[in-house]
């Protein structure tokens, strides 16, 4: 029953509003408000402090707190050259291919591809039979999110929509959830073909950042393409190469990130599944062309 209020109550709720508000609050340096916003926060999620580079009393502000980097060591990365890396801390929420250009949600839920990463019916067509996961990033979770393969960035489309939460309740009941949410699709080329790491904005999440663009403003209402891919009609734009385990970007108040690969690239690890408790950096499957 408090599940059935909780997500009917954000239909209702002025989401964006919500998430503007919690943006302003995140973002304060006055040290009676982001002190204790950080103290409570930390207290009320188990964060482990004992891995962040930083302790309290060092954070300019409850978003510095929020996207913490962690001390060295502390997520070994896996041999890149045969695995699959874990772009996130998290929750495995759903793993598995891609059928009839949809990917699964939640029992009983979908949504396409096309529709996730902004509407390129050609990019998405190139995904059929292709290998799709989920991870969603809880509170306590380290917030920032990495490379799972090496690769080129060509593109990235901020896409505007909803603010519902992602937490596995609303994943279940509410419609094309993924979809339906603001998110940015990230596209790589990769020595294993093409891959979308698509970060997907929540309740509250006040905004995402890249590591070549910095904040991507929130709240917008047009769908905003950027093209990254050498040679292409806009030459202003500077080449970006990540390696396999590098930053890409990080959620100032946490999401999903949603992984896409091409058919016959990838073999997940059998062991995970809905549920799976993932750390950054670990292995999460194997290429099938490990040796290009």
């Amino acid at each position: 029953m408090l599940s059935k209020l909780f997500i009917l109550s954000q239909y209702a709720a002025p989401q964006h509003a919500l998430s503007r508000l919690a943006g302003a609050i995140a973002r304060s340096e006055r040290p009676w408000l982001r002190d204790r916003l950080i103290r409570r926060f930390a207290d009320a999620y188990n964060v482990d402090m004992a891995q962040a580079e930083r302790q309290f009393g060092q954070f300019t502000s409850f978003n510095d707190f929020f996207t913490r980097t962690l001390k060295p060591g502390m997520r070994p990365l896996a041999d890149a050259k045969t695995d699959v890396l874990c772009p996130a801390d998290g929750a495995v929420s759903q793993i598995g291919q891609i059928a009839d250009g949809r990917v699964v949600q939640a029992k009983g839920q979908s949504y396409t591809v096309q529709e996730l990463i902004g509407g390129d019916a050609e990019l998405a067509a190139g995904f059929e039979g292709g290998s799709f996961a989920t991870i969603y990033l809880s509170p306590s979770d380290y917030h920032r999110v990495h490379m799972p393969v090496a690769g080129d960035l060509e593109s990235t489309t901020y896409i505007p929509g909803d603010l519902f939460s992602v937490n596995t309740a609303t994943a279940a009941a509410v419609p094309r959830l993924f979809s339906r949410n603001e998110r940015l699709s990230c596209i790589f080329g990769t020595a294993h073909g093409t891959m979308a790491s698509v970060m997907v904005g929540a309740m509250i999440v006040a905004s995402i950042e890249t590591v070549w663009g910095g904040l991507v403003p929130p709240h917008q209402k047009d769908v905003v393409t950027t093209d990254f891919a050498a040679g292409s009609a806009n030459e202003t734009q500077q080449t970006v190469h990540l390696e396999a385990g590098a930053e890409m970007g990080r959620f100032l108040l946490g999401s999903t990130v949603i992984l896409l690969f091409e058919p016959d690239r990838i073999d997940w690890n059998a062991d995970l599944k809905p549920g799976s408790v993932v750390r950054m950096g670990q292995s999460i499957g194997r290429y099938l062309n490990a040796g290009a």
